[in-house]
């Protein structure tokens, strides 16, 4: 099984040493995905990152047959687009593509799928704008696309919050 597939728990995660700070504010899901990516090599963190961008699922119909529905992240090097749903008991559902060709922008678009989809709004909301700093790969992704992966998260969060306040 990918490194992807195979989560910790967090008493593994934090076994023998401290939770840190950043981790400790973020939702679980996105704190295990966190940690696994501080927890090995430059060369794995690519891989990982690659893996996330082939775990990221296809669009629903009704957003596959409606890109129209779906926002622009042109901040991102490579075509992103991305919609969030907020359901009535207050969970995120979040959907995004972006061409397969484009592993780094998929992939963090497949980390926050991971991470965030299916929390509360709240939780959603006070994940971090700095995140991608935490993800250990300022060392082998330009800062343009990490730039690009905080504009993701800056949609997700802005659309989550519009759904809130309609």
């Amino acid at each position: 099984m990918d490194r992807v597939g195979q989560r910790r728990s967090h008493a593994d995660r934090t076994r023998g040493r401290g939770a840190g700070v950043t981790t400790e504010v973020l939702p679980p899901s996105l704190a295990e995905i966190v940690d696994d990516f501080a927890a090995v090599s430059p060369r794995d963190r690519l891989e990982m990152l690659l893996e996330f961008s082939q775990s990221l699922p296809p669009l629903p119909e009704r957003y596959a047959e409606h890109p129209e529905r779906l926002e622009s992240v042109p901040e991102c090097q490579s075509p992103l687009f991305v919609a969030t749903e907020v359901a009535d008991d207050g969970t995120v559902q979040i959907f995004a593509d972006a061409p397969q060709e484009s592993p780094t922008t998929r992939g963090f678009a497949g980390i926050f799928h991971a991470g965030l989809n299916g929390l509360s709004a709240e939780a959603v909301l006070a994940v971090p704008g700095d995140i991608t700093a935490h993800l250990s790969l300022t060392d082998v992704v330009s800062p343009l696309r990490l730039r690009g992966a905080a504009a993701l998260l800056g949609r997700v969060q802005r659309q989550v919050r519009e759904q809130l306040t309609t």
